[in-house]
């Protein structure tokens, strides 16, 4: 335990909690959508299951993040996933059911938070990795301490979404744009990615305005069909 007393290790800590402060704010909205529609006791079950696993997920994630990011289409599947999770929350098909679902709205919760927390992550903790230089009690104690950090953040973004229902709209975009993100960083895209630097912001612009576009149509649509049927 003698590397808990250098100055590297703590240096390193700090830099590690940071940079999860840095890169969790997408991570927080997802949680907070996808807990929103959720009783407020069960919000903080699955605000605080789906912040620990996540890590916990990140943790594994961190060792082998570089092999992944070299697989073709993983990105791209998984940035397809990121828009069909910004869609659901958009137009609340998860809150089907209403209290009748129980455990099982809690559980839908939290997997949507593991998945959608797994594919975002998928570049963000590279940089965690690269700061952490192998060290696994450095890595687990920076990603650890960050948990409140993350819960916090959702928390405070479900009071925010209650008082201002077009932040719903706003995370549903942002995570439309990170899949659209995820999906032209692909490997087998990257070449093509780096020659024209503006397909980036095209293809993460894309995936924002499918999700809500897409989305506010579904909803509006369903909204009908409720309307037509209680007259």
């Amino acid at each position: 335990m003698e590397f808990l007393s250098t100055p590297d290790f703590w240096i390193g800590l700090v830099k590690i909690i940071w940079i999860n402060i840095i890169l969790s704010g997408d991570n927080a909205v997802v949680i907070a959508l996808a807990a929103r529609s959720l009783p407020p006791e069960q919000q903080k079950k699955a605000i605080m299951i789906g912040s620990g696993a996540a890590v916990v997920l990140r943790i594994v994630l961190t060792v082998v993040a570089a092999k992944l990011l070299e697989l073709s289409f993983l990105q791209i599947i998984g940035g397809c996933l990121l828009l069909w999770i910004g869609y659901q929350l958009l137009t609340g098909d998860e809150e089907e059911g209403g209290e009748s679902k129980g455990n099982s709205g809690m559980l839908a919760a939290v997997r949507t938070i593991l998945i959608a927390d797994l594919v975002m992550s998928l570049d963000n903790v590279i940089a965690v990795a690269a700061t952490a230089q192998g060290n696994m009690v450095l890595l687990i104690l920076g990603l650890a301490i960050s948990i409140p950090l993350v819960i916090f953040g959702s928390t405070l973004m479900i009071k925010l979404m209650d008082r201002f229902p077009v932040i719903v709209t706003l995370g549903a975009a942002l995570i439309g744009w990170v899949g659209g993100e995820t999906i032209v960083n692909d490997n087998i895209l990257h070449g093509y990615a780096m020659a024209h630097p503006w397909l980036h912001y095209v293809a993460a612009a894309a995936g924002a305005i499918l999700v809500v576009a897409v989305g506010k149509m579904m909803k509006a649509r369903n909204e009908s069909r409720t309307e037509q049927v209680a007259a």
